[in-house]
């Protein structure tokens, strides 16, 4: 048997919250430590001041040639620390990562270009740090200004390309310059939905192609049709590793009722976005807390945000979304409209799901503060969790079925076909 490609051993990565951004300090504790085994001893008043994070610890996998793994967790689980060590972006605190292959990742906007480049610069540019020859690049080159749509931009800067560009070339270049590896975080949600799937579609190439995709997405959709393994990390531990949909139920029982329900922002979060989701919750129409609701039945969903700034073009999503991170609806608002709203203690926001509208599953919120096309600022995924259950009704009585999200508004009318009446020819 081949060695593995990914070989992740006893891998941990550890932060040092309260210093400028609370970067990882790693030399200053070695010198703490060489001071203290020149003492003799260990320095206990340096140990209990400091405030440690482990974004990951104690990660043990592999990943075999042309495999697609799925990454899942909620935020904070420790997915994208995992993906910049893989990437050589940030280095581990202990344990090792091992990479058998050339390497490409796509972790985030703009990972990897130079922004005073232009577009065409910054596809040799990657290419030669792939290692790639000048002509390996030439013979890619076409593929990669189709796959991307960005051909009458590419003797632009790429810091005047809109975010959506930005993650068009960048994923061409990515994935066609040849990599054993390719690396995928969620920054693909930026694309449109078209382009989404034309990415998805690439990927699935790539595999079949035998090379190997490691892939992070909250939408359990996706990874359930891209993946044939997955691994589920929470607080920076592995809980699970193995088959796609016995991973995914996992993480459904981890991440099921409730959870995060009401949401309020921790303590001591930091807070650079120019507006912060401070509460949410589902509530019933009285205003009580509920988590298990009925079919029939109508309920709301209330948030507070505190809002730090307000400059033009600022944007409030709020997605609905299924157990598997599919959109089941979204509200969106530029907030600059709605300044008026606003109060000394911030804004509040709520809208209301009608009876017999969502069929009987799990869901759970998404809020995401944007600039369109330019910058996220915060992008909750998986909170204020919630069931519907289908009680007495249709849906209740014929259990078992895939019935989808929503119901449709009113019965199916059934009568007598009359030749010809189906539809009229338009002129």
């Amino acid at each position: 048997m081949s060695k593995p490609i990914i070989q992740i051993e006893d891998l941990g990565k550890r932060y040092l919250l309260g210093t400028a951004g609370a970067l990882d300090t790693s030399f200053r504790e070695m010198l703490y430590g060489m001071a203290g085994r020149l003492r003799g001893k260990r320095d206990t008043q340096t140990t209990t001041r400091r405030n440690e994070l482990w974004a990951l610890r104690h990660a043990n996998f592999e990943v075999q040639p042309g495999e697609v793994v799925g990454v899942i967790g909620p935020n904070g689980s420790g997915k994208s620390t995992l993906l910049k060590i893989l990437s050589r972006i940030t280095s581990p605190t202990e344990g090792r990562a091992m990479i058998r292959g050339r390497l490409s990742s796509l972790l985030e906007v703009g990972t990897g270009f130079h922004p005073e480049l232009t577009g065409k610069e910054n596809i040799y540019l990657n290419g030669s740090i792939l290692g790639m020859r000048k002509r390996e690049i030439d013979a890619k080159f076409d593929q990669i200004v189709a796959f991307s749509g960005v051909e009458a931009f590419l003797d632009t800067p790429v810091k005047r390309y809109s975010s959506g560009m930005y993650v068009r070339l960048a994923f061409a270049v990515a994935a066609h310059l040849d990599p054993e590896i390719l690396l995928i975080d969620e920054v693909l949600a930026v694309g449109d939905a078209a382009f989404q799937q034309k990415c998805l579609g690439k990927m699935r190439s790539v595999a079949r192609s035998g090379r190997t995709v490691l892939f992070v997405s909250h939408n359990m959709g996706t990874v359930d049709s891209l993946c044939n393994r997955a691994i589920l990390l929470n607080q920076g531990e592995i809980v699970t590793c193995g088959q796609t949909a016995s991973v995914i139920a996992d993480y459904m029982k981890l991440f099921g009722d409730g959870v995060n329900n009401p949401y309020r922002r921790p303590t001591g979060q930091p807070d650079t976005s120019p507006v912060t989701l401070t509460e949410a919750a589902t509530v019933d129409l009285q205003g009580h807390l509920t988590v298990n609701i009925a079919a029939n039945q109508p309920f709301a969903v209330r948030f507070a945000c505190r809002v730090n700034e307000l400059p033009p073009g600022i944007r409030l999503d709020v997605h609905l979304r299924d157990f598997l991170g599919r959109s089941v609806f979204a509200h969106k608002t530029e907030l600059h409209h709605h300044i008026d709203a606003i109060g000394s203690h911030g804004l509040a926001g709520e809208f209301t799901v009608p009876a017999d509208f969502l069929t009987k599953g799990k869901y759970h919120l998404q809020f995401l503060v944007h600039r369109l096309r330019t910058k996220t600022y915060e992008d909750l995924v998986g909170i204020c969790g919630f069931t519907v259950t289908a009680g007495n009704t249709a849906i209740g009585r014929y259990g078992g079925e895939d019935f989808g999200c929503v119901q449709p508004p009113g019965p199916l009318r059934l009568e007598p076909a009359k030749p010809g009446e189906l539809f009229r020819q338009t002129a």
